[in-house]
């Protein structure tokens, strides 16, 4: 078993309850185990202002999946909550799951980057983290505690 890391984003309908919904989806993934999941979040949108704000979470699991299969499972979830996958990067969301984290797996595909592109930076990604793994180290040798550090809040506020 392997441990993950996946972020929940989710700023159209009821965001609370796509939210809250998708980490009980999550507690359903095959071949994996539910660990922890943070508070839930509110942030300002990353992309278009024109757009409600986000509601963010970040779950852990054990999983024996590899990461391709995991990503086929959450892109599953995501479906289920009506995402429909839009060439508008940023934009509104019924849900987003990102795989931030696959144990110490560093892979670079067309399909997944883990780790996650843009965690290192996101304050909607990090807070959430750290509230679950604060001491966690990631492949590059960073913790999650260094990195919130040094990472405006940027309106962040936990909701849940």
């Amino acid at each position: 078993m392997i441990r993950a890391y996946i972020a929940i984003g989710s700023n159209l309908g009821n965001p609370v309850e796509k939210a809250t919904n998708a980490i009980d989806a999550l507690k359903r993934l095959p071949d994996s185990t539910f660990i922890s999941c943070s508070s839930l979040y509110s942030s300002k949108p990353m992309g278009p202002a024109d757009q409600p704000d986000y509601v963010n979470a970040v779950a852990a699991i054990d999983t024996a999946l590899n990461p391709l299969d995991l990503l086929d499972q959450t892109q599953r979830i995501e479906l289920e909550f009506g995402r429909e996958r839009k060439d508008e990067r940023w934009g509104p969301r019924t849900l987003d799951l990102d795989i931030l984290l696959f144990g110490d797996f560093q892979l670079e595909s067309e399909r997944l980057t883990v780790p996650h592109y843009g965690m290192k930076v996101r304050e909607f990604v990090l807070y959430p983290l750290a509230e679950i793994a604060p001491d966690l180290h990631l492949p590059d040798g960073s913790t999650v505690a260094e990195l919130v550090a040094v990472t405006d809040k940027n309106g962040l506020t936990a909701i849940a």
